[in-house]
Parts: C-alpha cells; sequence; structure tokens
C-alpha cells in the first residue's frame, strides 16, 4: 500500500517568534507549531510542511504575502545555500532581542528558576568580519545550482574551496567571499582556489578518498598577525613546496605558513604532526596587555574584540579583591584564568585537553603570571574531594563549559564544596539552565548577562552569577 503522503499547504499564515537553531516559528490552524527554516517573524507567508510530529510541523515558506519590517537584504551571495549566517536577512537590532529572549526562555522554562532583571545583551561592534578562525574544505566535486543542473552545458571545473553543504558531508559550497572574516582572508582562498586549479593540484575526494588538496585553515589575530596552515591528502614534495611557496609569495604579510600530511578518513588535525613551512610556529593574540600564543591546534574564543566583552563581564561577576581562591573549569588555554589572576590570590585552572594546558603553562609564564596552576584530564576524574584537599577550598568557581554543559558528577561537587560564588560562562543557555536547576537547591541566580559573539547566527553565550542562599 502506498505510503500516505503527510506533507500540507497552510495558507496566510503570520510568523509569529524566532526559535531555537535559528527557525522561526507559527502556528498551524490546527493549534500545532510550524518550524520554519526561510522566515522572519512578522512575514504572512504560505508554508510547505516537510516533517509532521505528534508536536509539530517542520516545514518552508513558499509565498510570501506580506514581509515583515524586521527584514533587511543579506549581504551574502551565498545566503540561503550556505549554513552558516541563518540571520543575516534580519536586522541585528532584532536578532539581539531574540538572543535575549532565548537566554531569558531556557533559564525560566527549562530551568524552572526565579531571575533578576535580566541585563540587556552585549551586541558585537563589529557585525561583520568578525571571525578570527575559518576552515575551509576543498572539493574536486562541488555543489551545483539548480541552474547549473538543469543546463545541457557540461561543467568544466567541478572544483571548489569553501564550505560543507548543510547535512551533507561531501557537498563542498565554492565561496567567492565571505563575510566573517577579513582581508586578506577571501583573497588568500580565491587566490590558492585558482593557483591549485591551474597547475592541476587535485583537490580532494571525500567519496573515492582521493586527491592532494584538502583543507585550508586561516587565522587572523587581533595584533594583526596571520596564521594559515594547509592540509593535505598525502605527500608530494614538489607540488606541496609549490602551492606553499606561491602562498608566501603571493601574501607576505602571512606570519605563520604550516602544513599537515593527512591520510586519515577523516580531516582533523589534533593528532597530526604539524609543520612549520616558513615564519613562526604561531601567533599571538593579546588582551588588555596579556599575550597569548595560538598555535594551529589552540582554542581561542573566535570573536577576540567581544571574547574581551566576555572576560570583563566574567571579571566584574567574579567581584574578586586579592584575597580569593579561584578555580577556573574547563579554562582551555588559561585565557580567562589569566585574566582575572591579577585580581586573585591564586587561580587553578582545570582542563580536558593535554596541550591546551601545556599553552596555558606556556603563556602564564611568558606573561609573568605566577599566580596561577594548571591541570589536565578528565574534569569528573580530576574535580574530586581529594583535587580540592590538595589544592584548597576555592571561594570563587568560574566554570565555562562546552555546549553540553557540565558533568552532573562536576555539578555535584560544586554542591559539596559550596563556594560563595559561581561565575557560570556558557555558550549553551539550554544546557545551562538544566545545570542551573541542579544548584537551585544551594544557589540563587544573582546576575544575568547575554554576550553576542556571533552577529548573522543564532548563536549567544550567557554568564551567569550564582550566589549562596
Amino acid at each position: 500500500m502506498a505510503r500516505k503522503n503527510r506533507r500540507q499547504v497552510f495558507e496566510n499564515i503570520e510568523v509569529i517568534d524566532a526559535g531555537a537553531k535559528g527557525k522561526s516559528v507559527a502556528k498551524a490552524p490546527d493549534g500545532k507549531v510550524i518550524f520554519i527554516n526561510n522566515a522572519v517573524p512578522g512575514d504572512v507567508v504560505d508554508i510547505q510542511t516537510t516533517k509532521k510530529r505528534k508536536a509539530y510541523y517542520e516545514g518552508s515558506a513558499t509565498t510570501f504575502h506580506k514581509q515583515s519590517d524586521k527584514r533587511v537584504d543579506p549581504k551574502c551571495d551565498h545566503f540561503g545555500t550556505c549554513g552558516g549566517c541563518k540571520w543575516q536577512f534580519m536586522g541585528y537590532e532584532h536578532q539581539l532581542a531574540y538572543k535575549e529572549k532565548e537566554v531569558v526562555n531556557n533559564l525560566t522554562r527549562l530551568g524552572k528558576i526565579e531571575l533578576p532583571e535580566v541585563d540587556p545583551i552585549i551586541g558585537s561592534e563589529d557585525q561583520y568580519f568578525y571571525r578570527n578562525k575559518m576552515e575551509f574544505s576543498f572539493s574536486a566535486s562541488r555543489w551545483l545550482t539548480l541552474e547549473e543542473i538543469q543546463s545541457k552545458t557540461e561543467i568544466q571545473n567541478r572544483n571548489a574551496l569553501g564550505f560543507h553543504m548543510p547535512g551533507m558531508w561531501d557537498k563542498i559550497l565554492n565561496i567567492k567571499k565571505c563575510y566573517l572574516q577579513e582581508d586578506p582572508s577571501n583573497a588568500i582562498r580565491n587566490k590558492v582556489n585558482e593557483f591549485a586549479t591551474q597547475n592541476n593540484l587535485e583537490f580532494y575526494n571525500p567519496r573515492s578518498q582521493e586527491g592532494f588538496l584538502r583543507t585550508l585553515m586561516i587565522r587572523i589575530a587581533s595584533t594583526g598577525e596571520i596564521m594559515v596552515l594547509v592540509q593535505f591528502f598525502k605527500e608530494n614534495l614538489e607540488k606541496r613546496n609549490l602551492l606553499l611557496d606561491y602562498i608566501a609569495s603571493e601574501f607576505p604579510e602571512i606570519t605563520s605558513l604550516q602544513y599537515v600530511v593527512n591520510s586519515k578518513g577523516n580531516d582533523t588535525i589534533y593528532d597530526q604532526e604539524v609543520i612549520c613551512h616558513t615564519g613562526k610556529d604561531f601567533i599571538e593574540e593579546e588582551m588588555e596587555g596579556l599575550r597569548f600564543k595560538i598555535n594551529a591546534k589552540s582554542f581561542y574564543q573566535t570573536n577576540s574584540k567581544q571574547a574581551y566583552q566576555l572576560y570583563k563581564v566574567t571579571r566584574d561577576f567574579a567581584g574578586l579583591t586579592g584575597n580569593e581562591l579561584v578555580y577556573d573549569l574547563y579554562t582551555g588555554t588559561g585565557t580567562i584564568a589569566q585574566f582575572v589572576a591579577k585580581n586573585a590570590k591564586k587561580v587553578i585552572g582545570v582542563e580536558a585537553v593535554p596541550e591546551a594546558i601545556e599553552d596555558a603553562k606556556e603563556n602564564a609564564r611568558n606573561n609573568n603570571i605566577d599566580n596561577v596552576e594548571f591541570y589536565a584530564g578528565d574534569m569528573k576524574k580530576v574535580f574530586t574531594k581529594d583535587f580540592i584537599s590538595k589544592h584548597g577550598q576555592p571561594e570563587v568557581v568560574i566554570t565555562d563549559p562546552p555546549r553540553d554543559g557540565m558533568h552532573k558528577d562536576v555539578v555535584e561537587q560544586l554542591l559539596n564544596i559550596s563556594p560563595e560564588k559561581i561565575v557560570y560562562v556558557s555558550c549553551n543557555s539550554a544546557t545551562q539552565a538544566r545545570d542551573l536547576a541542579l544548584l537551585d537547591r544551594a544557589y540563587k541566580v544573582s546576575k544575568v548577562q547575554p554576550v553576542d559573539m556571533f552577529p548573522q547566527t543564532y548563536h549567544v553565550e550567557n554568564v551567569v552569577l550564582l550566589e549562596k542562599r
């Protein structure tokens, strides 16, 4: 028996809100929520559903009867195809309002906790060209437009250097101009693409796992230093030097030109040897006179200016007097720990990635900070009663976990040691809300400060101050 077509069309529906993951929200005539991938609150549209679930539909707007006054013209030619800047068609002031609203909704509805008045979200001074790190993929089989597919013309050049199409691991959208990273990022990518094609350097094919050129990473620090890393699938000394020497001569402003030869099934470089071709094997970021060495594998907040705003909020919430022992959980390369160290008696940083801890120790030495200590290990295994006994009872704990939030054992340990204050920095207010609910029996939320690190996207950071009840 043929499966019943579950797709429906709803006509003249007003889009009423922005939801999670960049979707907008409307209500169907039957009262169910519809999540829409291509509309702005205030639009009046016809919606073609693509999925039907028990409590909601998913769909796309097919006809626009009225366009929202919140709409703006997207700058990027790739908008709507590239999966990156999903909110580029919404005015920035409205993006900020919906991000702030999401934080409040998650903390109150998911966490079910009582909030003080939430401080207005801190917007980004730069709404475009704000990222200090971009990663692009090579492909010998680029994503074709509908027009190209329908045309009778044979496509001669199938090479691409750009981003993965949403949900497609083997299809790359060739990017001409990206608005996320400042110059010379676009020039480097386009010149590399052009030179590699002209010189018949094979672009990678992820399906057959063949080819030569795999990925291109560009990092541009707030100091003006530039790192470029090319990842090759296999070694070919002549071709490798041909490309790298071209990049070095064409862009003399590059201060660190590096490469990796990686023949694994995946393109992660964290278990690979990174080799310096020209220049230094690192670049440096600067913040309030502190300098941080960034190597090819280092984590650093990808919006340098807004990282400074985020760290200032964190330090302000901690309210340090110079007498406190501070624990900085999920410390990464120790940037927050070093940023607050001058206001603390001592800071202990804990992080799961050993290489990040080595970076943290080196940066602390270079910055002449002698009241910080860093330890590597799985947080739930390291942050134990014995660890506290050895290193001391903290008055303040700063925690900045990954998107999944804190492990329940870490939350339980926080409740056990009962610091006077906890400053919780989060890139996912939904998991933050879950953790705050677990801490609620002993701590009240006394301050909330959302910070926008990623304009044109739905992502938002949030800082919460917890004080003992």
